[in-house]
């Protein structure tokens, strides 16, 4: 059998696919559903690791006060322990014509198959989203369990790109099929247009702790460019003719590193994380590096 026929995904190598199931996504723990799951809540359970005491009070149940205590101290403490529960993992990919350029939406898909793989490897929840177009989005409704991986693995695969949908549609369509509390990795370029601010205040107020990936591509992080250019906006074909482009080159990393702050700041207001990132990079020193040297994934 061929190398590519014992692939469980195109998406991402089988090596690194083994090293994403020694792996989970660091959420802050504060969205969280009531479900059984393996993220520990805030507050005290009925799991079997020890977490904490606190005072006996009337109506507790007997079984777990610590008798051993009570007969030093001749007063009643409570065993409290950890209560673990299910985490939703939402993957919202962006799939507009500005993520065609320079493999975006092939590193979005690689890093959605990631991020889809930590969660139903740790048995929690998880959904996928993408949009293009005005009504042009697609759906994989929630999943869970490594049953799911082909699943997972087929709807990303097919993802198409093109189109303008603004990245605040992409958003609210999402969230009219979404339902319960966790993480929302968003993988997009925020080029789209929009309201971005809006569309974060919606992720927030469903329960949903923003994880924003904004994936670039090598020349948009580092333009080559000189002499006399029309650009073209790849989704609304607007130009725009740029003479002497070579020295507006610093002016755009100043625009292009207030954009990148802005985003920060948003995530940020909303108990979010924000990260951009180069497409160019390897996938593999993306997750297993960046992404765990950022604490992304632990």
């Amino acid at each position: 059998m061929s190398d590519l026929k014992q692939q469980l995904s195109s998406l991402l190598a089988n090596a690194d696919l083994d090293r994403l199931a020694r792996l989970r996504i660091n959420a802050t723990r504060r969205f969280t559903n009531r479900a059984r799951g393996e993220h520990f809540a805030g507050k005290g359970g009925m799991s079997t690791e020890f977490c904490d005491y606190r005072d006996y009070a009337e109506g507790d149940d007997t079984r777990f006060v610590d008798w051993n205590i009570f007969s030093r101290l001749h007063r009643p403490y409570l065993k409290v322990f950890h209560q673990e529960e299910e985490l939703h993992v939402v993957i919202l990919v962006d799939a507009s014509g500005s993520m065609l350029f320079e493999e975006k939406l092939t590193r979005a898909k690689q890093l959605a198959a990631a991020f889809g793989v930590l969660g139903l490897r740790n048995s929690e929840r998880v959904s996928v989203h993408s949009f293009r177009a005005a009504g042009a989005s697609a759906r994989l409704a929630p999943c869970r369990g490594r049953v799911s991986m082909a699943k997972l693995f087929t709807f990303i695969e097919n993802i198409e790109g093109g189109g303008d949908a603004p990245f605040e549609n992409g958003v609210e369509a999402m969230l009219q099929t979404h339902s319960g509390r966790g993480v929302c990795v968003v993988l997009s370029d925020f080029l789209s247009g929009g309201d971005l601010r809006r569309a974060f205040n919606f992720l927030h107020g469903a329960g949903l702790e923003i994880f924003a990936l904004q994936v670039l591509g090598a020349s948009e992080v580092d333009p080559g460019v000189n002499g006399d250019l029309r650009l073209v906006d790849c989704e609304t074909e607007h130009t725009l003719d740029v003479s002497s482009a070579s020295g507006l080159l610093t002016l755009y990393q100043e625009y292009r590193a207030s954009f990148e702050d802005n985003l920060a700041t948003l995530c940020r207001q909303r108990s979010g994380r924000f990260l951009s990132v180069n497409a160019a990079e390897p996938i593999d020193w993306l997750l297993f590096d960046l992404l765990r040297r950022k604490g992304w994934i632990a």
